[in-house]
């Protein structure tokens, strides 16, 4: 085999290997409700994709899980029967060929070739013919076949729409849908206890990396353009981090004060828990609580990239005989498990894994949780309830209900530069998808009275 051909034979097999990885994850999401972000590095190993492979892999999956409707309804228009048992991975390796020529206006020639060779890769070589006679036939079809397909645009299950018209009415139901298939910008939050945001903005534009400043959150920056992490200067050393300018008010709003003794419930993968070490110049007697072991190991690694000391705990906060030594805490962040409804532009994967029993379950652990730490907190102290959550139930709901239950409890009012959100409790703030390019986010801040 000559240079040339090795090289071609070689740029093929990389193309196939990353089609391959896409449906794979797909197939893992969709048929085996495994989180994207389990199921595309496991998959990405065991192909041994290098990073651009593995970033195209992402793109493909990303796109698919945006539109999923548009692109099944796309596919079942070209097959015969549907792809059922050994066979369903083809149907997903369809979803990325069709996805590629609608959504990334991949090549035609160069996105077929590598999906047809990625069923080799599936174990299913003996129907390469398949999947390019389909992929082929939309080709020569893709006018007539997308007018005639009657697909969703929204592309959110019909229980979370209808959940969200409850909430909000219609039309900011479908503001929030539509910004949810947005591709979220990727955010930075400076470490302020070590330069301004605006030295830091200048390393960046050193680097030939544009920023624009938030206006409103000391800390943040919104890059133009999305960079990987080793290119950010100073990141190694703490100097930077990527969290969405949502995560980053939390600290504003709880307002850690130095000396004070502080919890971080629910604190994997650690990026609040540094914030408030940030904010106070790691003078903190700061306690981070996880119930998984192996995402606390995320919180270690975040604090030792940032220089900063915690107590780390391996516990269901709600089980605070196991845990708590009885000595209260000045501030309590209690980033409540949710329906991550507020961040589906970042893991569009979460509209198709919930479901909608799903919430009354959450309502039922924010409502434990916030109950049995409130006994934790000090006389004078504050208790930030977070959720990255649109849904009113796990919000506005649980915290009315809470405050009726808890007579030493005080709502202390959030004053934001967002217009309020109709239908939320006064006091509290809720954030919606791509409100000032953040995420959705709902806080609510409480003091404990004598």
């Amino acid at each position: 085999m000559n240079l040339s051909a090795k090289a071609s034979s070689q740029t093929q097999a990389s193309g196939a290997q990353s089609r391959a990885v896409a449906a794979l994850a797909l197939f893992q999401v969709l048929e085996n409700g495994r989180s994207l972000s389990d199921a595309l590095p496991q998959a990405s190993r065991q192909q041994q994709l290098n990073a651009r492979d593995q970033a195209l892999a992402q793109a493909i999956c990303y796109g698919v899980l945006r539109h999923l409707p548009r692109y099944n309804a796309y596919a079942n228009a070209l097959l015969e029967k549907p792809l059922r048992a050994k066979m369903k991975p083809l149907h997903y390796l369809l979803l990325v060929g069709i996805y590629q020529i609608v959504g990334l206006n991949t090549q035609t020639h160069a996105a077929v070739a590598a999906t047809v060779e990625a069923a080799v890769l599936l174990k299913l070589p003996r129907h390469k013919g398949l999947v390019n006679g389909v992929l082929r036939n939309f080709l020569r079809n893709q006018a007539s076949i997308e007018q005639q397909v009657d697909s969703d645009d929204l592309a959110h299950p019909r229980w979370l729409q209808q959940r969200l018209i409850d909430n909000y009415g219609q039309q900011r139901a479908t503001d929030i849908m539509q910004a949810n298939n947005q591709q979220a910008p990727m955010w930075l939050r400076v470490n302020l206890a070590k330069q301004t945001r605006t030295d830091y903005q200048q390393r960046l534009q050193q680097q030939g990396i544009d920023s624009v400043a938030d206006p409103h959150v000391a800390s943040a920056l919104r890059l133009t353009h999305a960079v990987a992490v080793q290119q950010l200067p100073g990141f190694a050393e703490g100097d930077v981090s990527v969290q969405d300018v949502a995560a980053q008010a939390c600290a504003a709003l709880l307002q850690p004060q130095t000396g004070q003794r502080v919890l971080d419930c629910c604190a994997a993968p650690g990026g609040k828990t540094v914030h408030m070490l940030e904010h106070c110049h790691g003078e903190l007697s700061m306690t981070a609580l996880d119930v998984d072991e192996r995402r606390l190991q995320r919180v270690d690694e975040n604090l030792k990239r940032g220089g900063y000391q915690a107590q780390l705990v391996c516990a269901d906060a709600a089980a605070t005989d196991s845990w708590w030594d009885g000595q209260p805490f000045q501030a309590i962040l209690l980033d409540a498990p949710c329906s991550a409804t507020g961040v589906i532009r970042r893991h569009p994967d979460i509209k198709w894994l919930r479901r909608a029993d799903d919430i009354a379950t959450l309502t039922a652990t924010q409502q434990r949780l916030l109950d049995n730490l409130w006994p934790t907190l000090a006389v004078g102290g504050r208790l930030l309830y977070a959720t990255c959550s649109v849904l009113t139930d796990e919000n506005s709901a649980q915290i009315a209900a809470f405050l009726a239950r808890h007579a030493d409890a005080r709502l202390l009012p959030i004053a934001t530069a967002d217009n309020p959100v109709a239908g939320v409790l006064e006091g509290c703030w809720q954030r919606l998808p791509g409100t000032a390019e953040g995420d959705g986010f709902f806080y609510a801040v409480m003091e404990k009275q004598a």
